[in-house]
């Protein structure tokens, strides 16, 4: 997915010098390296600043399936002829542009091999299939992220591969900042946010146990923008928080409870 630079500059809060940190990298042609839980900014951030540099910015998602090629490129067929295609990776390369991999720990072994050429003083990308061997220019940057709580033993990144980036660590913004956040993106008055973000710390402070991970402010904004929208709180918290936590009966009436303690 690219990004409109026609489009206004998205919103983003910082929290410390992770703007700063961000525009150093490159200018120096680093990469950076994002870690964090779900929905607490990660993706946000990367477009914000890629609209703030006046850069384009090539976002891919990872998955399981995610090969090199994926990235790279294919040849297609096109009108009984076959034509080569650039992929994502070799689009930002070939523009000068920001390639973000989110969730890259989730993408393809073959992945991580071809962007160590990239994460080097090469800064290079060799495309095997049309021979060519092309040198990032000056602007190129490559971010990736993950989420430090889903990594398991058959899903790691890798050492080698970690020590080839900058890294910068993310955690859910502190309740008076996240409580402004909210009421930008959704419109509810901060009033209605605070017990929405009380709300959160509880659950938060669940994760590990009972739930696999604290829920997001990326939800939470879901949640206000329905009751900004005139869904009532309940409802708006079950569709929004309790169902996409979880499916076990006893968390969600859990989850229930908590609500009802703080709001009444």
């Amino acid at each position: 997915m690219s990004f409109d630079l026609s489009r206004p500059l998205p919103f983003y809060r910082p929290t410390g010098r992770e703007c700063e940190l961000f525009e150093t990298a490159h200018d120096h042609g680093l990469p950076l390296l994002l870690k964090g839980p779900t929905g607490c900014g990660k993706t946000r951030f990367v477009e914000y600043m890629a609209a703030r540099l006046g850069k384009p910015l090539y976002t891919v998602a990872c998955h399981d399936d995610l090969s090199a090629a994926d990235l790279i490129g294919r040849h297609l067929l096109k009108g009984g002829a076959t034509e080569w295609v650039d992929g994502p990776l070799t689009r930002a390369v070939r523009e000068g542009a920001i390639c973000y991999l989110d969730e890259v720990v989730e993408a393809r072994k073959d992945v991580t091999v071809v962007l160590h050429p990239l994460t080097d003083s090469r800064r290079t990308l060799m495309i095997d299939r049309t021979g060519e061997e092309l040198a990032a220019p000056p602007g190129f940057m490559l971010v990736a992220s993950y989420n430090p709580g889903y990594q398991n033993v058959l899903k790691r990144l890798k050492p080698s591969t970690r020590q080839r980036f900058l890294s910068l660590s993310f955690d859910f913004p502190a309740a008076e900042t996240e409580v402004s956040v909210i009421v930008e993106e959704s419109g509810l008055p901060a009033a209605r946010v605070a017990p929405l973000v009380r709300l959160a710390g509880h659950i938060r402070a669940l994760s590990g146990m009972d739930l696999e991970e604290g829920v997001s402010t990326r939800l939470l904004t879901y949640a206000a923008r329905l009751m900004a929208a005139g869904m009532g709180v309940d409802e708006a918290l079950d569709v929004a928080i309790v169902e996409p936590l979880s499916d076990e009966p006893d968390v969600q009436q859990a989850l229930r409870d908590l609500i009802a303690a703080v709001y009444g």
